[in-house]
Formats: C-alpha cells, structure tokens, sequence
C-alpha cells in the first residue's frame, strides 16, 4: 500500500473522530492543553500499535479502541503529573527546612528573626505566582519589565501580581504586628 493511501486513511479517520476523542478527552483532565497532550499521545500509541502488524495492513483502529487508548492515556497522565506535582512539593518542603538553604533576611536579634520567620511563613502561604513576582522583585532586585521577560507575562500582569502579594501577606501578617 502506497503511503498517501496509508496517510489519507488515517488523515480521513481522524478527521471525522478527532473532535469527538478530544471532547473525550477533555473531560478526563484538567484543561484543554491537558486534553490535546493525551489525545495526541493516545494517537501516537494507536500508530505505533497498528503499524507494526505482521500482515502489512495499517488501518486505523476502531473508535472503541480509540477511546479506550485515550482513556489510558488520560489515566496515565494524571498519574505522571500527580508523581511529578508530589515531587516539587516534597522538594520545596526540603527546600523551605533545609538550614543549608540561605536565609531569606538576615535577623541580628530575637526579634528580628522572629520576625523574618513569620515572613518566611507567609510567604510561603501565599500563591506561588504572587511570591515568585515578590521573590524576583524583592530578592532578585529586578524591575516589573524584567519580571514580566522571566516569567514570560505581561509588565503589567507582574506589577498587579506584586501588589495583590503584597496585600495576601499584609492580611497574613496583620495579626502578627509587634
């Protein structure tokens, strides 16, 4: 069999399943980047599958099979992305006790460093899209521009992100003021 027919077949099957395997899809993640990633890895798997049959033959599979790959898939996903999501919590937990870490503030007194451990704690009660903003422009004494190029949003995005940070730890740290 020729290789556009080969394409074509499979071109042609998608077509007319695409959208219902990505509307599949998408209820079995998280969002729609989520559901294109399964559906494209599922895909991929059913490929690899069919085209390695012993008679030559390359059809495309049956729907069925094709959401059950999609399914899979999805399942899959999930738990590669629960794995990975339990590993930076552990790391950022390792990260945040570790003595070895630098500290955030340099504290001479007992108040001071009280102070600074209530800050660090706040910090870390607070989104991570706020505290990386606060933390770069804090810290990393960059500018809302610079920030914006880091973190790949716009400078305006970055400056309402400080400020909303800023205001999440004052209602934090409220109670706490000595």
């Amino acid at each position: 069999m020729p290789d556009n027919d080969l394409s074509d077949k499979w071109r042609d099957w998608f077509q007319e399943n695409g959208t219902r395997l990505l509307l599949f899809a998408r209820g079995k993640t998280n969002s729609e980047q989520d559901a294109k990633d399964v559906l494209q890895e599922a895909i991929y798997r059913l490929w690899k599958s069919y085209s390695s049959k012993e008679d030559g033959t390359f059809d495309p599979p049956p729907l069925p099979l094709a959401f059950t790959a999609v399914r899979n898939t999805a399942i899959d996903f999930a738990r590669k992305t629960g794995r990975r999501i339990k590993r930076e919590q552990k790391s950022d937990q390792i990260a945040y006790n570790n003595d070895e870490v630098a500290a955030w503030f340099e504290a001479d007194n007992l108040i001071e460093k009280e102070r600074a451990q209530d800050i660090e704690n706040a910090l870390k009660r607070i989104s991570s899209k706020y505290r990386e903003v606060i933390t770069l422009k804090i810290w990393g004494e960059l500018t809302f521009l610079e920030i914006a190029e880091a973190l790949d949003i716009p400078s305006n995005t970055a400056a309402s992100r400080y400020r909303y940070g800023l205001d999440a730890l004052r209602k934090i740290l409220k109670p706490n003021i000595y």
